[in-house]
């Protein structure tokens, strides 16, 4: 017994009814049709008769109402997404009435796109080749308003025939051509069939139907004719696996998508520079926000660490006596300082300091600035290693040597281009030689780093201040010894001073470490609060991205029909508007970040502000652009896979 014979397509029952409000209209009612592979079938009746919405329903782009629908014996309306979509691409090849190409497109562009979602190969070489077989193979790089509308049918035609079809739907492919537009497109579609694929016909001219194997006819939903006007051919079925398509995105699918994008975004120069123009403002106060904050930052540790940062510096506090608050002082001298220097265990160097305010005069210039007086350590414990000329020794603190040091801002108001080393300045009409300059420290909060002396301590008190007591003591704290330090110096001051805890008000400490750690957090605290300012700047961007999206959904309604007509998957769909609004927002970012950087530069020069552009800066602006234009343009996305391809197609 021989086996039966699979048809290519088959229905049975399939109805099809509209909703409108309360009524119903129904346009399909129970049509029953069978097609064998190397038919030629044209499928006639008047306008509302239900041929079109047949033709739809065949091709997979509309789903009936009701009934079975088989190609190859298997039930076609139960599979997934991308098992229609496979269909679509590989078994069905769809010829319009209104042709349905990509204007943006050239002609060997659009016949290569069913290729991107099936995964063809030589995608160029073959669009080339089938524009030829049609006769175009002189306008392949024509776009299709510089075609002819017979010329755009026949680039269609080639289109349909790119993925090596076993069928072809043509639904009016005559309707907007002459007669001899006509009889060409007809004769191409004949020479198709002798070549073994099947054809099935829409149309409303009898002289189209002629050519037709076949003849149904269609009235009021129903089969009322089914003739044949020429013999039935003898073809092999060759029935092939329905594969799904897989979900994840190829190169060729993503450059198409991508450039798909960029076309989009130079077809609507004006539109596209407005939508990203939220997300260009927000990178930009991103950038710029961050890189005033980091240079703060950097500023900031710059100046600590000129402090030195495992510091302690011991000052004079003041201390309630005969019930009067805060009424006496305690003071520092420097027996106090020897004695808590002999805890070596601890204290790694210590440096007692005397300062003041005094006048300096070298020539016929003068200026008023502070004065400090030091020891030798204060040039490694301070980070003030002379950048010119040598510090001080410890003889020449002991022998009350009238040599100093000076800040770079007393340079420039004494000597202007001048070198001061060994030159002689007056300080309070005492003459003194200048030894060395002071390396460059800048802005200390209100006060300027580099207006200021340094002579030996001993000078100061004796010759210049004449103090017996230091204003404050630099220690510096052997490794991990910090809290034990603290303890150590206020325990013997208040012991030396025969006074007990509830006065440890006497003498106070100031911790470099817990000072460096607060500033730096706060300013960190500070940096982030204007980049999340500057980030809502960025999801109103995005809003933007979303409202353009949805109105690109909606002007390229058609475009979605076509592109799931001819293979592409609700996925795919999907994907193409994720980047799409990505590309925009990416555009927007990489904007936004020479924006944000060119506006650091310019406040850096004109207002003198300290800026610092790092690299994570650049990364997370781009990244949360990105990410901005991934969420707010999923909605769109998603409302753009979700169409129908006729009813995308449909739309005006």
């Amino acid at each position: 017994m021989e086996n039966k014979k699979i048809p290519l397509l088959q229905i049975k029952n399939i109805t099809k009814v509209y909703n409108i409000g309360e009524n119903k209209l129904d346009i399909l009612k129970g049509i029953n049709l069978t097609v064998e592979e190397g038919e030629f079938v044209a499928i006639m009746g008047p306008s509302g008769s239900g041929k079109s919405t047949l033709m739809h329903i065949l091709g997979l782009l509309d789903r009936p109402t009701d009934g079975v629908y088989e190609i190859y014996g298997q039930n076609v309306l139960k599979f997934n997404d991308s098992q229609t979509a496979f269909l679509r691409s590989k078994i069905i090849g769809f010829v319009f009435q209104q042709y349905n190409l990509l204007n943006k497109m050239t002609a060997a562009d659009n016949v290569a796109l069913p290729l991107v979602y099936s995964g063809g190969k030589n995608r160029k070489e073959r669009a080339e080749k089938l524009l030829g077989e049609v006769d175009l193979s002189n306008r392949t790089e024509h776009k299709p308003t510089q075609l002819s509308g017979g010329q755009q049918q026949r680039v269609a035609i080639a289109r349909a025939l790119v993925n090596d079809p076993k069928i072809i739907f043509a639904d009016e492919p005559t309707g907007n051509l002459s007669s001899k537009q006509s009889n060409e497109i007809m004769q191409i579609l004949t020479d198709l069939n002798k070549k073994g694929i099947s054809i099935i016909l829409v149309t409303h001219e009898p002289d189209i139907a002629k050519w037709a194997d076949r003849l149904i006819t269609i009235k009021d939903g129903q089969v009322i004719g089914d003739t044949r006007q020429k013999p039935s051919k003898q073809v092999k079925s060759n029935p092939i696996e329905i594969k799904k398509v897989a979900a994840h995105l190829s190169f060729a699918e993503f450059a198409e998508n991508f450039f798909s994008a960029i076309r989009a975004i130079i077809s609507n120069k004006t539109r596209s520079l407005l939508t990203m123009l939220g997300i260009i403002i927000g990178v930009a106060s991103i950038i710029s926000m961050l890189a005033l904050g980091s240079g703060a930052q950097k500023s900031l540790e710059k100046q600590i660490t000129s402090m030195g940062t495992n510091l302690l510096y011991l000052m004079p506090g003041r201390i309630s006596l005969g019930g009067v608050s805060g009424s006496v002082t305690r003071r520092i001298y420097l027996k106090d300082v020897d004695a808590l220097a002999e805890n070596t265990e601890l204290i790694k160097n210590i440096d007692p300091n005397v300062s003041g305010s005094v006048q300096v005069v070298y020539g016929n210039k003068n200026t008023n600035t502070s004065i400090t007086g030091a020891t030798p350590a204060y040039q490694y414990m301070q980070n003030s290693v002379p950048q010119y000329g040598r510090f001080f020794t410890k003889t020449e603190n002991e022998n009350l040597a009238k040599v100093c040091l000076v800040g770079t801002t007393v340079v420039k108001n004494l000597f202007g281009n001048e070198n001061p080393v060994g030159k002689y300045i007056k300080i309070n009409r005492k003459k003194f030689r200048v030894i060395g300059i002071l390396p460059v420290k800048g802005a200390q909060g209100y006060r300027d780093g580099d207006d200021m002396v340094i002579v030996p301590l001993n000078t100061a008190m004796k010759r210049l201040l004449g103090t017996q007591y230091v204003s404050s003591v630099a220690v510096e704290v052997q490794d991990g010894k910090m809290s034990e330090t603290e303890t150590y110096l206020l325990q013997t001051m208040l012991e030396r001073n025969k006074l007990t805890a509830e006065h440890a008000d006497a003498f106070r400490i100031r911790n470099m470490s817990d000072m460096i750690q607060m500033l730096t957090s706060t300013t960190q605290t500070m940096t982030m609060l204007l980049g999340a300012v500057a980030g809502i700047s960025l999801i109103v961007g995005g809003i933007g991205i979303m409202n353009i999206m949805l109105v690109s959904v909606s002007e390229r309604t058609r475009e979605i029909g076509l592109r799931k007509a001819i293979g592409a998957t609700g996925i795919a769909i999907l994907l193409q508007f994720l980047i799409e609004s990505s590309v925009l927002s990416l555009l927007g970012g990489i904007s936004g970040v020479t924006l944000g950087v060119i506006i650091s530069l310019v406040v850096s020069k004109f207002a003198g502000w300290a800026v610092f552009v790092s690299s994570f800066s650049i990364i997370l602006s781009v990244g949360f652009s990105a990410f901005v234009g991934i969420v707010f343009g999923l909605w769109p996305a998603k409302k753009a896979s979700e169409l129908s391809p006729i009813e995308a197609l449909r739309h005006d």
